[in-house]
């Protein structure tokens, strides 16, 4: 079966607080990364449903992330 790959890119004042806030949630199939105010997670699946549910958990631990970087930076 082929792999189902995707990219989410976001901008972020702290980037890399966000990354690193965010990272020990992604499953296996994820990897995140920040370059300067950008944080890159890359997923990938076999299955688009399951992919789909992986990144909707995706973004909201990064909404989270997002809000806990910003009240640390204040």
């Amino acid at each position: 079966m082929k792999a189902i790959d995707g990219e989410i890119t976001t901008l972020h004042r702290n980037a890399s607080c966000v990354a690193g806030a965010i990272r020990p949630d992604n499953l296996l199939s994820m990897q995140t990364t920040a370059s300067g105010d950008m944080v890159r997670t890359v997923v990938s699946g076999p299955k688009l449903r399951s992919l789909i549910a992986s990144v909707d958990d995706y973004l909201m631990n990064l909404a989270i992330a997002e809000e806990l970087c910003s009240y640390a930076s204040d």
